[in-house]
């Protein structure tokens, strides 16, 4: 069995940088345990999967442990690559998913998530949480993930957590997060539960970011870089119960996977 792959660099306008992305636009269904061993032999932080169901097309997103719930990078990434390489849709396409459906929609050079809102609540901080991280948050928040806010960009930056110790955090992921020097604010992500030590750019998490910012800073729209090695940058809107999350995307790789 011979399957069609893609890898693209989401949320950056250059090659090797943004969140990389595997793509793999299928006939059919195979295996759950087949898409889950394929992610990890991918061993990015995500693949997505993408098959035509009816009128409809269903997208699901394995790291390679899980399978998970809501990712902004690779529906990007998977948006792109029906956009240019596949030629299935003019402007604006629609993803069933695990969370609902999901809008992409040509924004100029970028393109636009349409994502739901999960602003975080604040929580008391986990024991162990300031010597994993190896910095003590001025606010600690939560909805799904864990989200830490520093108080300096610079210290985000720096950031050298215990991943190990981060594991042992109860959530499924650890957001740090403070106001930016050349951008409304910054962030970096962790999530070895799953399986992605740092993941270089993260959509999702400013499903949570942008209502916290949008609140704090006074204004709706807002300009985020996640602040890793490879580095990405986000153009965001509070929209009340969704949020806006573009950006761009450069292709990298087109292959074939022989099962």
């Amino acid at each position: 069995m011979r399957l069609p792959v893609y890898k693209v660099d989401a949320f950056a306008s250059r090659v090797f940088a943004g969140n990389p992305a595997a793509v793999m636009p299928l006939e059919s269904w195979l295996p759950d345990a087949t898409l889950q061993a394929i992610a990890a032999e991918n061993n990015l932080s995500e693949t997505a999967y993408v098959v035509r169901e009816g009128e409809r097309w269903r997208l699901r997103w394995f790291t390679p442990g899980i399978e998970v719930a809501l990712c902004g990078h690779a529906t990007l990434a998977t948006a792109l690559v029906m956009r240019d390489k596949l030629n299935l849709w003019r402007g604006k396409i629609a993803f069933e998913t695990k969370s609902g459906t999901l809008v992409v929609a040509e924004d100029g050079a970028r393109l636009a998530l349409d994502f739901p809102a999960q602003p975080p609540k604040a929580v008391a901080a986990p024991p162990g949480l300031d010597a994993a991280l190896g910095a003590t948050p001025v606010e600690v928040l939560q909805e799904i993930d864990l989200v830490c806010v520093l108080e300096h960009a610079r210290q985000v930056r720096a950031l050298k957590p215990d991943i190990r110790a981060l594991a042992r955090i109860d959530a499924r992921g650890i957001i740090v997060t403070a106001p930016g020097d050349d951008c409304d604010f910054v962030s970096r992500f962790f999530a070895p539960r799953v399986g992605v030590d740092e993941d270089p750019v993260t959509g999702s998490a400013h499903c949570k970011l942008i209502p916290y910012w949008s609140k704090r800073l006074g204004k709706p729209e807002l300009f985020a870089r996640q602040v890793s090695a490879r580095g990405g940058e986000l153009w965001c809107v509070d929209r009340g119960e969704r949020v806006t999350i573009a950006g761009q995307g450069v292709m990298f790789l087109e292959g074939t996977i022989e099962l």
